[in-house]
């Protein structure tokens, strides 16, 4: 599985634009999240579809992000670890 190229993050922009709007996170390149000094969320792509690493702990949880209801589970999770 290959990190996500230009393609692939430009179908993920209404994800990624969302993921920019939380303060804690910065985006170091494009679709490559920092929370503090370390790696919170990156993506990759694969056959069966796109996909997201998310540091929920001290590991990395490959998540499927391919259709709108994968990615606003996904946002729902990530809202969880950071109360507005």
């Amino acid at each position: 599985m290959r990190h996500a190229g230009p393609a692939t993050l430009d179908e993920l922009e209404p994800l990624l634009a969302t993921l920019r709007q939380i303060p804690a996170l910065v985006e170091k390149k494009r679709g490559i999240f920092y929370r503090a000094s370390r790696s919170f969320v990156h993506f990759h792509e694969d056959p069966t579809g796109p996909y997201a690493d998310v540091r929920f702990t001290d590991d990395f949880e490959r998540v499927r992000v391919a259709t709108p209801e994968e990615r606003e589970s996904l946002m729902k999770r990530i809202s969880t670890l950071f109360p507005a």
